[in-house]
């Protein structure tokens, strides 16, 4: 039997890592097995890619940006993802292939068809069964990443415009796939998005 796998996606600050980590503990309060991961990384070899991505000291042109995200998904999705889909586990993802589009193409300007046909290599094919796109105006959201924090990695150091871009991606490929996709408001407290993730979750898993 195959597990369910269910993604967050949203720009800085919309709360995914948070709320990854409520449905994980009420899954598995409904006996069920659940891997949380996230991406970049997730394995040995693609935590490594996330220290690299992440320093802001490191001159990474978009190009080499994407082929970074790209190995370390390619990774991922067979050491880890997989595997645990098939025995049966729910893999609960903090971001996977739609960033890649949303930030790589929608916000630095690579082609969109590339940016596909290379996540359908690095995937093998591998799509969600639930995508929650976690929406919040990006204003606030780099206020909230920058909250009590000392250094930003790279992503947080970008302009607004470019977590502009990146918003206005996301919602465009939520309205390509209303299916997959259930965008929820991230400008509310933790509880009420936590309870419409669970009924979005509920759903996608018929409980």
């Amino acid at each position: 039997m195959s597990g369910a796998f269910i993604t967050f996606e949203g720009i800085e600050g919309s709360g995914k890592t948070t709320q990854a980590k409520l449905l994980k503990g009420y899954l598995e309060s409904k006996g069920l097995e659940v891997v949380l991961t996230r991406e970049p990384g997730g394995t040995e070899l693609s935590e490594r890619i996330r220290q690299l991505l992440a320093d802001p000291s490191l001159p990474i042109r978009p190009e080499a940006e994407l082929m970074l995200f790209m190995a370390s998904r390619a990774q991922h999705v067979r050491e880890l993802i997989r595997p645990a889909l098939e025995r049966g586990a729910t893999v609960i993802c903090d971001r996977f292939a739609d960033s890649s589009a949303a930030y790589q193409g929608y916000g630095r300007g690579i082609d969109l068809e590339l940016i596909s046909a290379l996540n359908e290599f690095a995937t093998g094919g591998l799509k969600p069964d639930l995508t929650i796109l976690l929406d919040l105006d990006p204003e606030e959201g780099l206020r909230r990443a920058r909250r009590g924090r000392g250094d930003l990695d790279r992503i947080e150091l970008e302009e607004l415009e470019f977590h502009r871009r990146v918003r206005e991606g996301y919602l465009e490929m939520a309205r390509r796939e209303p299916d997959r996709f259930v965008v929820i408001r991230a400008d509310v407290d933790i509880d009420s998005v936590h309870r419409r993730v669970r009924e979005a979750v509920e759903r996608c898993l018929g409980m």
